[in-house]
């Protein structure tokens, strides 16, 4: 993304313009993956509710505050009393609520096994920015429909008949957007939509003391659940990245003019990546996104985590408290969050293009309100020492299965990440898929032919 003009720092909006059921965990939680991974890398919060919605859009821009300019296509005339400037610790408090995460587990001692009562218990423990001087007569068909500030932003609300003609206002009045983005304005004034205009206003920003931008929460009434994201791909430089929680009532979100796939997750990796200086699980997740985004072709809007806010499990970290909830716009949230606040968050993450993505993202709230997470689990083995075991039989059945499933969790990563599978075994420590003589006697005796393993 050009970062040196602003008219697309929202990819939603600002021109700058094979899974296993998680509903259960009883390991512990050791590390998170969030979207600081992804490098300029958009983030928004929705909340839907009825008609209702409300974005939360957070600015990545760097550069002059002179440059900055947004522009985001919306159904009709905001009030300034519908647009605010929210919290920015708020995204990193969602970010880190919903991030794809890592847990680790811990095999019993396969020579003294654990009754099964007793494991079961264990499992249910564990520029002149001045507005005042803009041309409020109608020009190259452009109507200013309301201007007011809002903390450091100055912002104008404006109709248009044609997208040429707001194009060149905008370049008249001093607000710096690509050239040629008349184009992109087109439809939505074929749609008759109204365009939400904020640039920086130097004094307040400097006033406020802040190094960053504030973000900008606006919210109005509409009967289509839309994120308008073509605005951002005007001065892309490739596949552009979107992270998009949205806020719901009752049930999961997905796109309704997109295929909408959960990542693969679930699944058990090789224990060393959490002390590799290289395979961090960082490193990890962001190979994962990276190899799927572009098995999909930049085509399909993923899943990362579902779940009802008033708990987790495990917590990458604690929920929103109600206060931040409504603060984000849920404003139906009362009282303490952590006991059952009716609020269920959706994480999507959007890799796309122009061409892929030459839409809007339009979206519906399903009945699906089952929890799902991008979760991945290292398995530590179990130190077995066979002359002083005093259950042989159990051991070898352990030891076994331990030669399969470390092939198995080789086999997984290599798929995932398109990391190199030789590299990952000589971390991982594990020899081809050649079972050794105790697990090849173990499957004889089970009758499964040893050459299956690696099926």
């Amino acid at each position: 993304m050009n970062r040196n003009h602003a008219l697309g720092a929202l990819a939603a909006a600002a021109l700058a313009l094979p899974a296993a059921n998680a509903a259960a965990f009883c390991g512990f939680y050791v590390g998170k993956a969030d979207a600081a991974l992804f490098n300029d890398a958009s983030k928004v919060v929705m909340v839907r509710d009825g008609e209702r919605t409300v974005i939360n859009m957070l600015n990545d821009y760097q550069g002059e505050l002179s440059e900055f300019a947004m522009v985001v296509p919306v159904p009709h005339v905001l009030n300034k009393e519908d647009v605010k400037t929210p919290f920015r610790a708020l995204f990193d408090r969602i970010d880190a609520y919903s991030a794809p995460r890592l847990a680790e587990y811990y095999d019993p001692d396969p020579c003294h096994p654990v009754p099964a009562a007793e494991m079961k218990m264990s499992a249910g423990r564990m520029a002149s920015n001045a507005t005042s001087d803009l041309r409020a007569r109608e020009e190259h068909g452009v109507t200013v429909e309301a201007q007011y500030t809002v903390g450091p932003y100055d912002i104008v609300i404006l109709g248009a008949e044609q997208s040429d003609g707001l194009e060149t206002w905008l370049h008249e009045n001093g607000y710096r957007i690509p050239r040629g983005a008349s184009k992109a304005l087109a439809p939505y004034i074929r749609q008759q939509m109204k365009f939400f205009v904020a640039r920086v206003n130097l004094d307040a920003h400097a006033k406020s003391g802040e190094r960053f931008l504030a973000p900008l929460q606006f919210s109005f009434r509409s009967e289509k659940f839309m994120l308008p994201i073509r605005l951002g791909m005007i001065n892309a430089r490739g596949p552009q990245d979107l992270v998009l929680w949205v806020l719901t009532k009752k049930g999961r979100v997905e796109a309704t003019n997109y295929r909408t796939v959960k990542l693969p997750a679930n699944v058990e990796i090789p224990p060393y990546i959490k002390v590799d200086a290289t395979h961090t699980f960082g490193a990890f997740y962001k190979a994962l996104f990276d190899e799927q985004a572009k098995r999909e072709q930049h085509r399909v809007v993923f899943t990362e985590y579902f779940w009802n806010m008033a708990w987790c499990d495990p917590c990458a970290a604690n929920p929103l408290s109600a206060q931040e909830l409504a603060n984000l716009g849920a404003d139906w949230v009362r009282g303490d969050t952590r006991r059952g606040a009716p609020v269920l968050v959706t994480r999507l993450h959007v890799r796309y293009t122009p061409e892929t993505f030459p839409e809007d993202l339009a979206f519906q709230e399903t009945a699906d309100r089952q929890n799902w997470q991008t979760r991945y689990v290292l398995r530590h083995p179990a130190k077995v020492d066979l002359d002083k075991c005093v259950n042989t039989e159990s051991a070898q059945r352990y030891l076994a299965r331990l030669s399969e499933r470390k092939e198995r969790e080789v086999q997984t990563l290599a798929s995932l990440t398109g990391w190199d599978i030789h590299g990952i075994r000589s971390r991982a420590g594990v020899e081809g898929t050649d079972l050794s003589p105790l697990a090849r006697l173990w499957r004889w005796l089970q009758g499964t032919p040893t050459q299956d393993i690696a099926k």
